[in-house]
């Protein structure tokens, strides 16, 4: 999985959002909010290949947090960036 070219993670105000940009996402009519630990997420894979083992892997590594609820929050959190479309 990558993050599809044209999702930006920006801070606005002190808040992680990700806008869309370029033509192919003219349509895009959201700003989506990243929480912290989603926005380190994003910032630690942006041009990389990564699966939900990985982003569990980062969240161990930045958080206190044992290995069956990182792999749930990065489990839901990969599935939110695909249900908006901004991985492929």
């Amino acid at each position: 999985m990558r993050i599809k070219d044209g999702f930006e993670l920006r801070s606005v105000c002190g808040v992680d959002v990700i806008i869309a940009c370029g033509r192919e996402n003219i349509d895009f009519s959201k700003v989506v909010n990243l929480n912290e630990s989603a926005a380190y997420l994003w910032r630690s894979v942006e041009g990389k290949e990564f699966d939900e083992q990985m982003l569990a892997s980062l969240l161990l590594k930045e958080y206190e947090v044992d290995e069956a609820t990182a792999l749930r929050d990065a489990t839901a959190t990969l599935k939110q960036w695909q249900e908006i479309g901004m991985v492929e």
